[in-house]
């Protein structure tokens, strides 16, 4: 099998996986579209009394929330991605097993992570985003080519995020127990990805700062493609950028973690 077949086998595989699980899934889908209304209607108020907010009208926020709990299992902004399973084999020393497999150890956790990314989108964040836009008035752009662009930077931040989690997993191989790193990791992604609030509301340093940080790849960089605020091109390239910077980056520290594998009961 080629390498490119394996891979794609284990993106199905890490898809298939997840639709197994049809009542975690409802209990997702009823989740987000419960904190998604609660979200609505702080956001009417919020942009009933500052219009405009942000430079978002408030069909715009609305929209944005939505997204917003579409994206929050398919990016696992707030875990639950492949990380998880990967600190526990690293912790149970059954990583060895996946460093034996001829097959690349980042690639192949990237694989899985993309399959389950791609179910949560369409099993856990669909339902929500149409329910939204079914129930309050939405910003929905009307030509196929912004869709397509969105789609393209939904893909990327979905490279993002794995960047990200996969470092942070990467930590067990050196503190045993990467719990304490990944809880902080999530609070950073809800806060700086624009999860609570649109970035575009962040005033004055703050908001600069948070832009220019990969955790702005994963929700609001689509969003302002799909709500007409981004260039695609400019936007792509950030977030190709992250990406590139952020899985260099867990090539050189996986290397060096596996030169000093550090096993913990096993």
């Amino acid at each position: 099998m080629g390498a490119g077949r394996l891979y794609a086998a284990v993106a199905t595989g890490g898809f298939r996986r997840y639709a197994t699980y049809r009542a975690a899934t409802a209990a997702g889908v009823f989740t987000n579209t419960v904190f998604g209304l609660i979200l609505v209607y702080t956001y009417r108020a919020l942009w009933d009394e500052k219009p405009h907010l942000g430079g978002y009208d408030q069909a715009q926020a609305v929209t944005y929330v939505w997204l917003g709990q579409a994206f929050l299992s398919t990016l696992a902004i707030g875990g639950g991605g492949v990380e998880d399973e990967l600190m526990e084999r690293i912790r149970t020393g059954d990583v060895a097993i996946d460093l034996y497999r001829p097959a690349d150890l980042q690639l192949w956790w990237l694989a899985a992570d993309l399959g389950r990314a791609f179910f949560q989108l369409l099993g856990r964040g669909l339902v929500p985003f149409v329910f939204g836009a079914l129930c309050f008035p939405v910003y929905l752009p009307a030509d196929a080519g912004t869709w397509v662009a969105f789609l393209a930077a939904v893909v990327l931040a979905m490279l993002v995020g794995f960047g990200i989690r996969y470092l942070v997993a990467l930590s067990a191989f050196w503190l045993l127990d990467g719990a304490g790193v990944a809880q902080m990791a999530w609070l950073l992604g809800f806060f700086c990805s624009g999860m609570l609030l649109p970035l575009n509301v962040f005033p004055g340093a703050l908001g600069d700062v948070v832009r220019v940080l990969p955790w702005s790849s994963l929700l609001q960089a689509p969003a302002d493609i799909l709500l007409g605020h981004a260039d695609p091109l400019p936007t792509y390239l950030f977030q190709a950028a992250w990406a590139v910077a952020l899985l260099g980056a867990g090539r050189l520290v996986q290397s060096a973690a596996t030169r000093r594998v550090v096993v913990q009961g096993g």
